[in-house]
């Protein structure tokens, strides 16, 4: 009888969807999820996946393909499946514990048990006994209460985590001190801003990992694996995410113009080919993921090791169809960025039309973006700040001012569903029973792109929205939570400083203008206000400072409370910001 149960579990197996390749009677609604365990005393057993995840496969496979898990679910659990992908509040919420994820509640939503990562048979049929016999609470992610911070890091705290940041960098391998290997972009990001300012210390960290994370770039078809296992970069997995590919494209658009090494500059040219051949959607925007396994469950080394003509023989890895909000939002700042960087027009235009896109697609009108197209609903933090984080450097490299306004609407609308007594919440607080967090990696980005919208805006309800998202960031108990986390100093130095300020006066039609813009977008910097003050589109939207009228087009750079006189050669812009880098003592009016 055993045999004849196995060969029907093979069965099914084999014959089941990409999705769903166990034959559990998998929930896929929360909400129906939790009222089956209301109705019926059983605990939800939530395997939150990932699909393009080579684990998840194995999972699949391997424990919940087994006779006595999946009768011992079938019998006493509401079992519930869920992509990651689709909801990011509980990506969000348990994003440390890595995918697959497996969790279990009980009806209220309370946490009863979790583990990390594959869970093979013989692990996961104890822990599925021991929840029955005796359920044991698992303290939930504990919620820091709302405090009186000045909005900004202690100096002690400040000290401490520019102490991690530098003992956490593998000076000799590249990456942080961890198992895994991969580029961490806030980590290089706040490197290359210090070479910016001179450090040759923070540049040798940003080199040592961009050197070291080229070996995550497929040198076939182009595009970045996730990360690398085993403390080095030689064991990657496999799969591609668009998240990454931005993020990656957007920090290496960044080492370029800082170094000018072509090798950085082939890395985005590489990671933009792989985005337009295999992850652009013929109807617009572009696909979340890009699979590990060519089969699932299978071993993908052997596969990626393969030239183009013998991977295409025999087959490619399935792409997730899904385009979701936060990173079309991603892909816009990121090749916006590249624009800014390179003067690339067509990167621009990529930018554009994805803005576009989204605007049509996935704009609520009532403010906001939906995550997907199925989508009527509630907001996810991380789909309104992939938006305006493009929509805000859009703005940066066009001049265009819908572009800000857009984004000015979508901040009004994060405050008005997501604000929490401490920061920011992942998702809607009536989703469902299993509660959203303050997402610790999205309130750093949010604090980072409110303070340039506040700046370009002069709107001080923006303002006071990223030192609320702030003085959750400062809070000790969260600014320690991680190994390091230095991009809380990167969003607490842009929210209380002022940036490199540079205003172009004259036509958006005035060629003379048009190339003082150009100038001004190639100046090098991680946070830069860059205005285009053409009259007749009036006033400035905050016209903080007052430049003189004049009817030849000319440049201001302004930093540290001094602005230039007026430059009308555009090879001046850039000579002037290094002067002033250098000496900016000797730059005053």
């Amino acid at each position: 009888m055993k045999q004849v149960w196995a060969l029907l579990i093979g069965c099914l197996a084999a014959t089941a969807s990409a999705t769903n390749p166990s034959w559990i009677a998998w929930q896929r609604d929360e909400g129906q999820a939790f009222a089956q365990a209301a109705a019926t005393g059983r605990p939800v057993l939530l395997y939150l996946e990932a699909v393009w995840c080579h684990w998840c496969h194995v999972m699949d496979a391997e424990t919940y393909a087994d006779e006595d898990v999946a009768s011992l679910i079938a019998e006493h659990y509401v079992p519930l499946r869920i992509d990651q992908d689709s909801r990011p509040d509980l990506s969000a919420r348990y994003r440390d514990i890595g995918w697959p994820a497996t969790i279990i509640f009980d009806a209220t939503g309370r946490e009863l048990a979790k583990r990390q990562g594959y869970v093979p048979r013989d692990a996961m049929l104890p822990l599925l006994r021991q929840v029955l016999a005796e359920p044991a609470e698992v303290a939930l992610t504990a919620a820091v209460a709302a405090v009186e911070h000045p909005g900004s890091l202690s100096e002690a705290l400040r000290d401490e985590l520019l102490r991690r940041h530098r003992d956490s960098v593998d000076m000799r391998r590249g990456g942080l001190r961890m198992a895994q290997r991969y580029l961490d972009r806030d980590s290089v990001e706040y490197s290359l801003a210090r070479a910016l300012a001179g450090d040759r210390d923070e540049l040798a960290r940003a080199r040592v990992t961009l050197d070291a994370a080229l070996a995550l770039m497929d040198p076939v078809w182009g595009g970045v694996y996730q990360y690398s296992t085993g403390g080095d970069w030689s064991h990657p997995h496999y799969e591609k995410l668009t998240a990454l590919q931005a993020e990656y494209l957007r920090i290496y658009a960044l080492a370029f113009a800082v170094t000018r090494e072509p090798r950085y500059r082939d890395a985005v040219v590489r990671i933009e080919s792989f985005l337009r051949r295999f992850m652009r959607d013929p109807a617009g925007g572009f696909r979340v993921s890009q699979d590990a396994d060519l089969q699932p469950g299978e071993h993908a080394e052997d596969y990626f090791s393969l030239d183009d003509a013998g991977r295409r023989a025999r087959g490619i890895p399935r792409v997730d169809p899904a385009r979701y909000t936060r990173e079309n939002g991603q892909l816009i700042e990121a090749w916006a960025f590249w624009h800014e960087v390179s003067g690339d027009p067509q990167a621009l235009r990529e930018a554009v039309e994805l803005a576009e896109w989204l605007l049509a697609h996935r704009r609520r009108s009532e403010g906001g973006f939906v995550h997907d197209a199925r989508e009527a609903g509630g907001l996810f933090l991380a789909d309104q700040l992939g938006a305006m984080r493009g929509l805000v450097q859009l703005y940066r490299v066009t001049g265009d001012r819908r572009w800000m306004q857009e984004a000015q609407r979508t901040a009004a609308a994060v405050d008005a569903a997501l604000r929490a007594p401490a920061g920011y919440l992942a998702g809607p607080a009536a989703a469902g029973p299993i509660v959203p967090v303050v997402p610790l990696d999205e309130s750093i980005a949010l604090t980072r792109v409110l303070a340039r919208l506040a700046r370009y805006t002069g709107d001080a309800s923006i303002r006071g929205m990223a030192e609320h998202a702030m003085r959750h960031l400062s809070h000790p108990a969260v600014a320690l939570s991680r190994f390091t986390d230095v991009g809380i100093v990167l969003a607490d130095d842009e929210l209380r400083s002022d940036p490199l300020h540079l205003t172009i006066r004259g036509g958006k039609s005035d060629p003379e203008a048009r190339a003082l813009f150009e100038a001004a977008l190639r100046v090098p910097a991680v946070d830069k206000r860059l205005e285009w003050w053409d009259a007749e589109e009036g006033p400035l939207p905050n016209p903080d400072i007052r430049y003189p009228k004049g009817e030849q087009p000319a440049a201001f750079v302004c930093s540290e409370g001094r602005c230039s006189l007026p430059i009308i050669d555009p090879a001046e812009i850039a000579v002037f910001v290094a002067e002033l880098r250098t000496a900016p003592e000797e730059h005053a009016d």
